[in-house]
């Protein structure tokens, strides 16, 4: 609720009483009994000791701010720390899971340059590339990756001191609970405020 309030005071006049006048509106009545207000201002005059008139009037109304869209930095950690993984396997004749960790980095690598996590003032949606394209229908529940964050019943962050997987679950996608985790290729610390923020409190703590 936010409250204007104006005072202004006019030449000095002679005068002998004060004025005293509420206004709240132009009140109109029928034989029915129907009443409305035109106005929702309050505006009172008085004179001043001095014979000055004064004028005050406030004004109620409603004003709803809405929180701007933000966008985390995209982080590379998580698939460059993958990529080591694999080379330091492979560089130890481990071929065989140095091939499917090399692979996941890769895939990471590629995904932290395209996938984006927008928290807009009502929802946080999935997009893609820098023009944040829509990503279409979630492939593995199906459904638009957008959710309101009415619909969270909790999240977390592992682990804080070096986040590499958001986990959520909402019950837009069904009523019973769709759980969902994605890899952090994202700044930690902007994700875990942002969504401390528009989804509330979570069991984990943030990043350091």
């Amino acid at each position: 609720m936010a409250c204007g309030f104006l005072l202004t005071a006019a030449p000095f006049l002679p005068s002998q009483r004060n004025e005293v006048s509420g206004l709240m509106g132009h009140l109109r009545s029928s034989f029915h009994g129907k009443v409305g207000y035109k106005h929702s201002s309050l505006r009172r005059e008085f004179s001043s000791p001095r014979g000055g008139r004064i004028v005050v009037e406030s004004v109620l109304g409603r004003k709803v701010q809405k929180k701007e869209t933000v966008t985390p930095d995209p982080d590379y950690r998580v698939p460059i720390v993958l990529l080591g993984i694999a080379g330091g396997l492979a560089y130890t004749d481990n071929l065989l899971p140095a091939a499917p960790v090399g692979l996941l980095g890769l895939l990471l690598l590629f995904q932290t340059t395209r996938v984006r996590f927008v928290f807009d003032d009502e929802a946080l949606e999935v997009k893609v590339g820098d023009q944040l394209e829509d990503s279409g229908e979630n492939v593995f529940v199906g459904g638009k990756n957008r959710w309101k964050y009415s619909t969270f019943v909790n999240w977390e962050l592992w682990w804080p001191s070096f986040p590499i997987l958001v986990y959520f679950k909402e019950t837009q996608t069904k009523p019973e609970g769709q759980v969902h985790f994605f890899p952090v290729i994202f700044d930690g610390k902007q994700l875990y405020d942002v969504m401390v923020e528009r989804a509330g409190p979570s069991k984990t703590s943030g990043p350091k």
